[in-house]
C-alpha cells in the first residue's frame, strides 16, 4: 500500500521503519528533514510538505507532538488537505483534544477525506514499544475505514481498540496518561516527606513494596539513578504536561470536578516553567526535590 507519514521523530520514525518492513511504499515528512534522512536510505521517498506527502497515497499517517501541530499540518500552507482527495483515509496518532480531534474530522469530511484518531500508548518507553511493537491504541472514527488501516497499525501496536466516534480516543489517551503521570508525582512527592523526615529513600521503599503501596512504588528505585540532566527523551515533559493538561480541559468541558487532576497539571506547569520541558517526564522529580529542599536521588 502507498502510505504517507507526517512527523518521523523518535517514535514516527520507528513507524515507518516497520511498515516499509512490511512492503508498503512509504512517502515521508518532517520539519526537520534530517530526522528521515535513514528511512530515504532505507527506500522511503522525502515529501517537501504535507501535501506532498498525502498527494497520492491511499492512506496518511501522523504522528504530531499536540494538536496545535496537527492543525498546521492538515490546514496549514501547503497542508495534508491541499494534496488529499476524497476517498484518502488520514489516521492522527497524535495525543489531543477530544473537540479538537472533532473539529478536524468535520473539515476533513467536508472534503470527502475520513479521519481516525488514533493517540497510542506504551507500557514502557515509546520507543522500546514501537520497537517491539507493543503499543496499545485507541481508535476513534469510522469502522469500515478502521478494519481498512487495522492491519497497518498491527505493526508496531500489540492492542488495537475502535473505541467509537471520533474523540472517543482521546479521552481514554488522556485519562491514562493523568493516571500513569498522577500517580508518579504522588509518590514522589510522599518521597519527599519521608526522606526530608530522615529516611534513606531506598529503605522507604523496600518498606512500601511489602506494604499496601507496593504495586504502585516499582519504579522509585530507578528514579534514585535520575541525573540532573534527562533530556533528549522519546517522549517529553513537555508533552507530558500537555497530556494532563489536556484531561483537566476535557473534565471541565464535561462537567467532571478533577481536584486531584488540576494540582497534578500545576506540577507539570511549575517542571516546565523551571526549564525542565525538554527532559523526561520523571523530571517531576527534580521540582519536587527543589520545592521540598530535599535531595532525594544519589549523589550531591
Amino acid at each position: 500500500m502507498k502510505i504517507g507519514f507526517i512527523g518521523t521523530g523518535n517514535m514516527g520514525n520507528g513507524m515507518v521503519r516497520k511498515l516499509m518492513n512490511l512492503g508498503h511504499e512509504l512517502t515521508v515528512n518532517d520539519r526537520r528533514q534530517e530526522s528521515t534522512a535513514n528511512l530515504v536510505e532505507l527506500g522511503a521517498k522525502w515529501a517537501e510538505s504535507p501535501a506532498d506527502a498525502a498527494r497520492g497515497n491511499a492512506v496518511v499517517i501522523s504522528s504530531l507532538p499536540g494538536p496545535a501541530e496537527v492543525d498546521e499540518v492538515v490546514l496549514g500552507e501547503r497542508g495534508l488537505l491541499e494534496g488529499a482527495v476524497p476517498g484518502t483515509i488520514y489516521v492522527d496518532l497524535t495525543s489531543s483534544l477530544p473537540a479538537s480531534a472533532k473539529r478536524l474530522g468535520h473539515i476533513l469530511e467536508s472534503r470527502g477525506v475520513t479521519f481516525l484518531e488514533a493517540p497510542v500508548s506504551g507500557m514502557i518507553s515509546g520507543v522500546v514499544s514501537v520497537e517491539e511493537a507493543s503499543l496499545s491504541v485507541f481508535v476513534g472514527g469510522d469502522q469500515k475505514a478502521f478494519e481498512q488501516v487495522k492491519p497497518l497499525l498491527q505493526a508496531f501496536c500489540a492492542n488495537i481498540f475502535h473505541v467509537g466516534d471520533v474523540g472517543m480516543g482521546n479521552v481514554i489517551k488522556l485519562t491514562n496518561n493523568m493516571i500513569s503521570l498522577g500517580s508518579r508525582v504522588l509518590i514522589q512527592e510522599a518521597l519527599a516527606v519521608a526522606v526530608k523526615a530522615g529516611y534513606d529513600p531506598m529503605q522507604v521503599y523496600e518498606m512500601w513494596n511489602v506494604s499496601s503501596a507496593s504495586k504502585w512504588v516499582q519504579e522509585v528505585p530507578r528514579w534514585l539513578d535520575v541525573p540532573d540532566e534527562v533530556k533528549n527523551p522519546s517522549f517529553s515533559l513537555l508533552n507530558s504536561a500537555k497530556d494532563v493538561g489536556c484531561c483537566v480541559e476535557v473534565s471541565r468541558e464535561l462537567g467532571v470536578p478533577m481536584t486531584v487532576g488540576a494540582a497534578v497539571s500545576q506540577v507539570f506547569t511549575r517542571t516546565v516553567a523551571a526549564g525542565l520541558g525538554g527532559h523526561s517526564p520523571v523530571a517531576t522529580l527534580l521540582q519536587v526535590e527543589s520545592e521540598a529542599g530535599v535531595r532525594i536521588r544519589k549523589g550531591k
